[in-house]
């Protein structure tokens, strides 16, 4: 291959890369983690000990218009006292999800089989056979972290290793998809 078509390949990777990242950061960009987390599931045992809730069954949490559905997830929290103010409660620091896992927000859907929101970072990282849809714009890789406050994704190939239900993708490399405006000749 010459040089000129490997550059105009990247150019044109590169171009596609950014209309998907650029859509997606409306989506996701400044996405508010302190709004209230709202779940339902078909079971729910609390582990108050250990400052943690294990959902399982069928979950789903809503958050600021983002939808997160798995099999399961472990909530990882910690009391917050109001001092006096009435405004004890509990601060969810962060939610481990495997099993199936969908983000939505708006067009834009990530899948993986386990993911990591830490909503003091505003990250969410997912591992293993991820994909990244928006319309009919597609990523696939390893390991998608989007990052809420830029509205940022990055597609890895391979995922970090030693998580369980992680995997790689299976050429190792990212792949994608995207549209093309149709032009007049």
């Amino acid at each position: 291959m010459n040089r000129s078509l490997i550059l105009l390949s990247i150019g044109l990777l590169g171009s596609a890369g950014v209309m998907m990242a650029g859509a997606g950061a409306q989506v996701f960009k400044n996405h508010d983690s302190n709004a209230p987390v709202n779940f339902t599931a078909d079971r729910i045992e609390v582990q108050d000990r250990a400052d943690r809730v294990l959902v399982s069954g069928n979950v789903e949490v809503t958050q600021a218009g983002m939808t997160l559905n798995a099999a399961r997830m472990t909530v990882a929290y910690k009391n917050q006292p109001g001092g006096g103010t009435g405004t004890d409660g509990i601060q969810i620091d962060r939610i481990d999800a495997s099993g199936n896992v969908v983000v939505r927000k708006a067009d834009q859907t990530a899948r993986g089989n386990v993911a990591i929101y830490d909503l003091n970072a505003k990250l969410i990282t997912m591992l293993g056979n991820v994909a990244l849809t928006q319309g009919s714009n597609r990523l696939t890789g390893g390991r998608l972290v989007m990052d809420l406050n830029s509205g940022r994704s990055t597609v890895d190939g391979r995922s970090a290793g030693g998580v369980p239900g992680a995997a790689t993708s299976p050429s190792g490399r990212v792949s994608g998809t995207f549209t093309v405006p149709q032009r007049k000749n």
